[in-house]
């Protein structure tokens, strides 16, 4: 079981409005908040964001290096897959492989792929039928 997932981002406030709006609707409620951090909670697990010091700021996000290369989450249906992916689109967020959404991870996987203002990748993946 996986306890907490810590990670630093490059703009806090960009992170909290985006990862924020996206936990609470999955059913995440704010677990802690400090000046530089958030996290979100849902059962016994937790997602942490922190605002990553300015000397590390140099080298952004990429993941394709090594370290994170996304996060995916239940969704509770088809449906709730194709509702969030409404509310993003209506909120600016680019769906990633647009031409062959929601089947971009094979015809058994309905989900939505798309990024947080970090471009760390998140995918809400459907129960298979």
């Amino acid at each position: 079981m996986l306890h907490h997932l810590e990670m630093y981002v490059s703009d806090l406030k960009k992170s909290t409005v985006f990862w924020g709006w996206l936990l609470e609707t999955l059913g995440y409620e704010v677990y802690q908040q400090w000046e530089h951090g958030i996290s979100w909670k849902h059962q016994g697990t937790y997602l942490v964001f922190v605002q990553v010091e300015k000397r590390y700021s140099d080298i952004p996000y990429h993941r394709c290096r090594v370290g994170l290369n996304h996060l995916a989450f239940h969704a509770a249906s088809r449906g709730e897959v194709d509702f969030l992916t409404e509310q993003l689109r209506e909120r600016g967020v680019r769906i990633l492989y647009e031409g062959e959404h929601p089947f971009a991870g094979g015809e058994h996987h309905y989900a939505v792929y798309f990024e947080d203002p970090d471009r760390i990748k998140v995918e809400l993946v459907a129960p298979v039928k």
